[in-house]
């Protein structure tokens, strides 16, 4: 049943493709994504509903936006390649997703980089985050990508064994990562084993034991509701993964030159919005960390234990981008790396 809703419904928005020029001069902007549709719970929902209601207000109704939450249409990977059929205009797309599209992607995936969430922000909307867009863009020529919004913070890990204090702590877990090569080898260079599974079955294998823990921002953990199948949460900040947002470029590019500002502008408030809420919800006494802090046991890493963790993991990261990427893999990564340090030592983000 679930499958025939998906069909029924993909099937709705490309007939309305065709009928739409003869029935209205709207110009439709159809987003889908793979997350809850609460405004006030998720990150990613928060953006596409203010993108939504900027949009539509500053075009006075001439661009009319619809979101498709919770894989209505779909699954994230679905959505990339309904984007470059043309089937959806728009996406937020997981790095896990993006990775079967653009494999580059794996270069934001060195552990240990930020020193806060200002840095990440500074970085992805600076001369290194312009580069990876326009770089996607020359992979994925169907799409325009127009930012990066917060998935939720940094990643934390939960498991059901023990507290994470040491790389001895991590021998034997199975962790849940995403199918990424480097999510993977991360888990692989701390000493446990990675197990990649699809979000979907996340929680139901950490609830029968066929995986030991997983790694997710905060508000990821309380959302899904990890805390009623995990004991401990460890917050070693070890990476950020944003969500990629891209739109179809033919739909794009046949916008007019204010029709484009007014989308590029409200990205940027989305922006904004999208960040915010991750801040307060990881803040939230209830949907936060210190409501997590009554469901499970929190440890935080020492500097010591966090150096000691960036020693194992980033050699091997870096080494593989390098391999695995070739020459543009290694120019992105020198950008990478060079606007972090630049990022991590601003006077303002400290």
């Amino acid at each position: 049943m679930k499958n025939l809703s998906k069909t029924f419904l993909a099937a709705t928005l490309a007939v309305s493709m065709v009928t739409a020029p003869y029935a209205m001069a709207t110009k439709v902007l159809r987003i889908g994504h793979d997350n809850k549709a609460d405004i006030m719970e998720n990150p990613a929902h928060a953006f596409t509903g203010v993108f939504k209601n900027i949009v539509e207000t500053a075009s006075n109704g001439e661009i009319k936006v619809q979101v498709f939450p919770s894989n209505q249409l779909g699954s994230a990977k679905e959505h990339i390649q309904m984007v470059k059929d043309g089937q959806l205009q728009g996406t937020l797309s997981s790095v896990g997703a993006l990775a079967g599209y653009y494999p580059r992607i794996g270069v934001l995936d060195v552990p240990f980089a930020f020193n806060n969430n200002a840095a990440t922000y500074d970085v992805l909307d600076g001369p290194f985050g312009k580069a990876l867009a326009s770089d996607i863009e020359s992979e994925i020529k169907d799409v325009r990508v127009l930012g990066f919004p917060d998935t939720g913070g940094f990643f934390s890990v939960t498991n059901s064994k023990r507290a994470l204090t040491s790389l001895d702590d991590f021998k034997g877990l199975r962790i849940r990562t995403m199918t990424l090569p480097t999510h993977q080898k991360i888990i692989q260079s701390l000493g446990a084993q990675a197990y990649p599974l699809s979000w979907g079955e996340v929680y139901s294998s950490l609830q029968t034991g066929v995986i030991d823990g997983q790694m997710n921002p905060i508000p990821t953990v309380s959302f899904a509701k990890f805390n009623e199948v995990q004991k401990y949460l460890t917050l070693t900040n070890h990476l950020f993964a944003p969500y990629t947002f891209m739109i179809n470029r033919d739909f794009f590019d046949g916008l007019s030159a204010n029709e484009q500002k007014i989308v590029r502008d409200a990205v940027q408030i989305a922006l904004s919005a999208n960040r915010g809420l991750s801040r307060l919800i990881e803040a939230s006494e209830d949907r936060g960390l210190e409501g997590l802090k009554k469901k499970m046991k929190v440890n935080s890493l020492t500097d010591e234990q966090r150096q000691k963790m960036r020693d194992v993991t980033q050699p091997t990261i870096k080494a593989y981008i390098k391999e695995t990427h070739g020459k543009k893999g290694e120019e992105l990564l020198n950008l990478f790396l060079k606007e972090v340090d630049s990022a991590n030592q601003s006077a303002y983000l400290q």
